[in-house]
């Protein structure tokens, strides 16, 4: 990694402006649900607390399209950032994010004090990289640090904007980030098996043609499974299908044959009549999947199938479920496939984001895993070989 990180800066008596990924999930009545991008930001906040900065954190959470709205505030996080930091955070529950009597406390913020700026996207300029947001933002501290990895794959005003402004580094989230999954990708350890999933080949189209460049071994489940079923010309019943992809899939297919890549799809599938846990549903091969049935989950040949390939791993990379598995009955494939990697010890693992993180999480394996990407987009586009903007616009070392 060639971006600087805490370690090489000093940040003794400076103001350092922090941007976390706050973004968590609320209920109805504005209590969070999930802390856990509060709390893996706490190493980055402590770190530079114990070493005399005073810290100033900015987030965005929700969409609240530019405009103040209470349902948006981060008064929330500045709670829960109470409780987790066992500190006193001034909240500055500013309408337009920065204003004079923001710029005042800050200028008057004592090392070991921490700060937490209202919602960035109750600005308009925010997600625009609007120049003078960027500005403003970055009057507020002497150091700028990065730490929000969530947000890196878009280039606004309070990760790449105020890096114009500032000296910058990133947090110890990001590195985390970049250093595991970049090896992964650069320099792996080898077998490396990808697995990927979810429900559409066009959401992952560029992840597959970039891992068709680096991996050894492609698995392939979820709803995407089947346009590359119907791509070999198999009957895939009522299951989802895109058909505008059956010829991209083709080319998938002959590809991974030309560069020697075992690209496994599923032997088997689990069948249902309708789209909902309560219905009728069976296993069978994935040759003769009935006409009026869907496909909703990998089957067990395949569980034991996958497993084996994930058992010879030396790096697994997972993206995307390997079914419908917010339904219990349609969760065994995710599950199965969780298990199989966690029971892998000798491998580096990488979990992308998004639903194979909940997935992860919702049965406990979280702590067998490797790294678990705490960005969705971000984990993706990295993952198709992208240069991501927030991370790009940090100092070199």
């Amino acid at each position: 990694m060639n971006k600087k990180g805490l370690k090489d800066i000093s940040v003794q008596n400076k103001k350092v402006l922090v941007r976390c990924d706050f973004n968590v999930p609320l209920d109805s009545n504005m209590n969070i649900t999930d802390d856990i991008r509060i709390t893996s930001a706490l190493p980055t906040i402590n770190y530079l607390l114990d070493n005399g900065a005073a810290v100033i954190l900015m987030s965005h959470l929700g969409r609240p399209d530019g405009e103040p709205n209470p349902k948006y505030s981060l008064l929330p996080v500045a709670k829960r950032l109470e409780e987790l930091t066992r500190k006193k955070v001034i909240f500055e529950d500013c309408d337009v994010v920065v204003n004079d009597k923001v710029k005042d406390d800050a200028a008057k913020l004592q090392p070991g004090q921490i700060m937490l700026l209202q919602n960035t996207r109750y600005k308009k300029e925010e997600t625009k990289n609007g120049e003078e947001l960027a500005e403003n933002l970055a009057s507020l501290a002497d150091i700028f640090v990065n730490d929000a990895f969530g947000t890196a794959h878009r280039a606004h005003s309070s990760n790449a904007g105020v890096c114009k402004f500032l000296p910058s580094a990133v947090g110890f989230l990001v590195e985390k980030e970049i250093s595991v999954m970049g090896k992964a990708l650069s320099n792996p350890e080898r077998p490396l098996t990808a697995i990927l999933g979810g429900a559409k080949v066009s959401d992952k189209i560029a992840v597959i043609e970039n891992l068709l460049n680096i991996a050894d071994n492609i698995i392939i489940g979820g709803g995407m499974m089947f346009t590359f079923l119907k791509a070999m010309g198999k009957n895939v019943g009522k299951s989802l299908l895109e058909e505008d992809k059956i010829e991209l899939a083709k080319s998938i297919l002959e590809k991974s044959k030309d560069k020697n890549i075992n690209l496994y799809l599923p032997i088997d599938t689990v069948v249902a009549k309708e789209f909902k846990n309560d219905t009728d549903f069976y296993t069978v091969d994935t040759d003769n999947i009935p006409d009026d049935y869907m496909g909703l989950d990998i089957g067990q040949k395949t569980i034991e199938l996958f497993t084996d390939v994930i058992k010879n791993s030396k790096t697994i990379i997972w993206n995307g479920p390997m079914g419908v598995f917010e339904m219990d009955n349609f969760a065994k494939g995710t599950n199965g496939i969780a298990y199989a990697i966690s029971e892998n010890s000798d491998a580096i693992s990488i979990v992308g984001g998004g639903d194979s993180a909940a997935a992860v999480e919702k049965i406990g394996l979280a702590d067998k895993i490797t790294h678990i990407s705490t960005g969705g987009g971000a984990s993706l586009e990295y993952l198709e070989g992208k240069i991501l903007p927030g991370i790009d616009a940090v100092d070199d070392k």
